[in-house]
């Protein structure tokens, strides 16, 4: 006999296609690396044209903040083989992520909140 779940589907979140890097993983708090990975994301600074990210599992690195680079490429198709271990990446930020939307005409543009 199957049991039935109360846990409700997370609802579809639209964002633009093209937006900064900054802006997208302050908003999702995830990080893909190179290996295929999805790290969790403690903090995130904008360092002029750059962002300075450090991540649940202690590694901090320097990116551009640009709208066609890798990572945002990345997150938008959402390309990635699993979660880093250490970073202990919840499952229900894995069903938020796979239930967000990017579409070129529809969603939100992502505000600049920092000012």
């Amino acid at each position: 006999m199957k049991e039935k779940s109360n846990l409700k589907k997370p609802a579809k979140r639209y964002y633009r296609k093209r937006v900064e890097l900054l802006r997208l993983i302050d908003k999702i708090k995830l990080w893909p690396s190179r290996k295929g990975f999805l790290h969790g994301i403690r903090a995130v600074e904008g360092v002029g044209e750059q962002v300075k990210i450090t991540t649940h599992c202690n590694k901090s690195f320097i990116v551009n903040n640009s709208r066609n680079c890798r990572a945002a490429r990345w997150l938008r198709n959402k390309w990635f083989k699993g979660t880093c271990p250490d970073c202990g990446v919840p499952q229900w930020k894995l069903d938020k992520f796979s239930a967000t939307r990017f579409k070129r005409h529809h969603g939100s543009f992502l505000p600049d909140n920092q000012k």
